[in-house]
């Protein structure tokens, strides 16, 4: 049996490898060997992930994808992992995740054909009711976070960023006595977005 081992985390402040010992331990405690490994910071929201494509790429019919949480794997939308699950079954591919007991019959349970079938339907319905739940999570975190930040804005406590008014007027001085924009952005640094704004004013 060929495990391929996912992990994922959605910035660069987070360490994508965190559960590797766990996955690890579940492995060898089920006398399996981790045959590779694929880690990535990407969001869970997007299809669109490098490493989560080489995984693909690389699998074989009758692979197991090992993963910590089924949030790892995903956050998107129903579409998008509707997709995602059609690849994997195009591949053949079983996924195994910590937190769906379900789903650790399928490395080790050898079953006859209708009792290997039900433990798939169940682990399948499992798989899309926690898929389901990821992708409410980040939608409420994302809400709240929203909500936080507009009544901050209306209580005065977020006001953005402060406009660089020494640098500005400088820039303008720079516009009035006739100064390329190429110089102008050399000299100060600023953006030419920045540039196209402050050049309306004079």
């Amino acid at each position: 049996m060929f495990v391929r081992t996912y992990l994922r985390a959605s910035t660069s402040q987070q360490d994508a490898e965190r559960a590797r010992g766990d996955l690890e331990r579940f492995a060898q405690e089920r006398g399996l060997k981790v045959a590779a490994w694929y880690i990535e910071t990407e969001s869970g929201t997007s299809l669109k992930r490098p490493e989560l494509r080489r995984l693909l790429a690389d699998c074989q019919k009758g692979d197991v994808l090992l993963i910590e949480q089924v949030d790892r794997l995903t956050r998107l939308t129903a579409e998008d992992w509707s997709a995602l699950k059609a690849s994997l079954s195009e591949r053949g591919v079983r996924v195994v995740a910590l937190d769906l007991p379900t789903s650790w019959l399928m490395m080790t349970a050898r079953a006859d054909d209708f009792t290997g079938r039900m433990f798939e339907a169940l682990n399948a319905m499992m798989l899309d009711v926690l898929a389901a739940v990821a992708r409410k999570d980040y939608e409420d975190r994302r809400r709240r976070q929203l909500q936080g930040i507009r009544r901050a804005q209306a209580e005065g406590r977020m006001r953005g960023r402060q406009e660089d008014v020494e640098r500005n007027a400088a820039i303008i001085g720079m516009l009035k006595s006739g100064q390329s924009w190429n110089s102008i952005v050399k000299a100060t640094g600023c953006s030419r977005s920045t540039l196209a704004r402050l050049a309306k004013r004079v």
